[in-house]
């Protein structure tokens, strides 16, 4: 996949403005679009940035739950103010952050895990309090939660059982 030349270069000002300061960088923007239940198009400092939500991971499309996600996030965030806590940048070019709306600070990342839209990812969560809100989600039995347990399973396992399909090359007839 080949991103944009302004997406890319974005990532990486902010990438190298984080390790000057040796902390995480941080900047404002308005959510444009909501791609999918952990990842949004924020523009900022007049480029489109693709986030990706920091150590949570929501529903695949094609998983129980995936739109549902999508829009929990999108009433969360989109057209809003938010401040993007950036903590690195993922093999596909995307902005890594923690998400915080600005007109109440609401941390959106673990709001969508106390809200029962999504897991927190074990692989790559920092915070340690996300599992404890994520394990007050499980015993609320509030969004994904309350499917049945046949259908929670987590995406990272999800997406292993359900590789991409890829279109066998056209022949020549």
């Amino acid at each position: 996949m080949r991103l944009p030349g302004s997406l890319l270069r974005a990532g990486v000002l902010v990438l190298a403005c984080a390790a000057a300061v040796g902390s995480p960088a941080t900047m404002t923007g308005t959510a444009k679009r909501v791609l999918d239940g952990d990842s949004l198009i924020v523009v900022a400092e007049g480029r489109e940035i693709e986030v990706r939500l920091a150590e949570i991971d929501t529903p695949e499309k094609g998983q129980p739950y995936a739109e549902t996600s999508r829009k929990a996030l999108q009433g969360m965030v989109l057209g809003k103010r938010v401040r993007l806590e950036v903590l690195d940048t993922d093999r596909y070019a995307r902005t890594v952050a923690r998400v915080y709306r600005q007109v109440d600070d609401l941390w959106v990342n673990a709001e969508m895990v106390r809200r029962g839209h999504a897991w927190a990812y074990r692989r790559y969560v920092r915070d340690p309090q996300l599992y404890d809100i994520e394990r007050e989600a499980r015993a609320r039995r509030v969004g994904l939660w309350a499917l049945p347990e046949a259908e929670q399973a987590p995406p990272w396992r999800w997406r292993t059982e359900h590789p991409p399909q890829h279109s066998p090359a056209p022949t020549a007839d």
